[in-house]
């Protein structure tokens, strides 16, 4: 069942209260899950239910995403202010220090959040911020098309295409491989959640600089990439393994830019290997 949580932020203006919305299930050591832009938390639905066997699983929506609410006035979706948040959701839900999962922008935020010592292990998904200009100019592309195409749509279109493998294949081909994996329920709701996320463009703004350029000593790291990534290419891991040199590269064979739904028993072994 999902819920909302509540905490105070600072601000240049003062402290802003910034509201999550999240679904939390299992037992076990807490394990935060993190969504790409333009996403939402059940993008983590095909393997949830693997993962809460072992652990505490806390899936959220980003703010500005999903059913979460639009950061207030004074606050900027920038890192120098969603890490804080998550570390501050972290300790409103008295999570101590969690392992964390990312996926895409939820990757980044993963490092983030491991750069700053508030987790204890990093799994991230083809995270963003191992990309070159040229490669970040194409993936923004990419991402501000599919927004452009999810707002076009019709919603009934959308219904409609959903109810095919060929139609879901249209629609969500882009960040799966398998898209006729996916169900014609799941698909509609990720393409309205898409179209209606609130803080898309602010994040993608946030993004035009962003850059991981540090090394995680002394914290377990995990970075996987599926091999058929059409938005950050596969190279961009070896990348990221220069410099996180300790870090485990997984290759992830017949996935694509969320991998979750294209192989969920692989990734969720990687995950869970990664926060042991």
């Amino acid at each position: 069942m999902a819920a909302t949580v509540s905490f105070s932020v600072p601000s240049p203006h003062g402290p802003r209260t910034v509201t999550l919305s999240y679904a939390r299930v299992g037992t076990g050591e807490p394990l935060l899950l993190l969504h790409g832009i333009g996403h939402h938390r059940q993008a983590w639905d095909p393997v949830v239910d693997i993962l809460a066997t072992e652990r505490d699983v806390i899936a959220v929506d980003l703010p500005g995403f999903g059913a979460s609410p639009a950061l207030p006035d004074g606050l900027a979706y920038d890192l120098s202010t969603v890490v804080p948040a998550l570390g501050a959701l972290c300790t409103a839900l008295e999570l101590g220090r969690p392992h964390v999962a990312g996926n895409s922008l939820g990757g980044l935020l993963a490092l983030e959040l491991g750069r700053t010592n508030l987790v204890r292990s990093v799994t991230a998904l083809s995270p963003a911020g191992f990309w070159t200009p040229a490669e970040r100019r194409y993936a923004f592309t990419v991402l501000l098309a599919m927004r452009r195409a999810a707002r076009n749509i019709p919603v009934p279109v959308v219904e409609r295409l959903s109810r095919t493998a060929a139609g879901r294949s249209v629609l969500t081909s882009t960040i799966y491989a398998r898209p006729g994996r996916r169900s014609p329920e799941a698909v509609v709701a990720e393409t309205l959640a898409l179209a209606r996320a609130e803080g898309f463009a602010d994040t993608l703004r946030g993004g035009s600089s962003v850059q991981f350029a540090e090394d995680l000593p002394g914290l377990p790291v995990t970075v996987a990439w599926g091999t058929r990534d059409r938005i950050l290419m596969r190279r961009q891991g070896v990348r990221a393994k220069q410099i996180i040199p300790k870090a485990r590269l997984v290759r992830l064979p017949g996935c694509g830019h969320v991998p979750m739904n294209d192989d969920p028993a692989l990734v969720a072994r990687v995950i869970l290997d990664g926060s042991r």
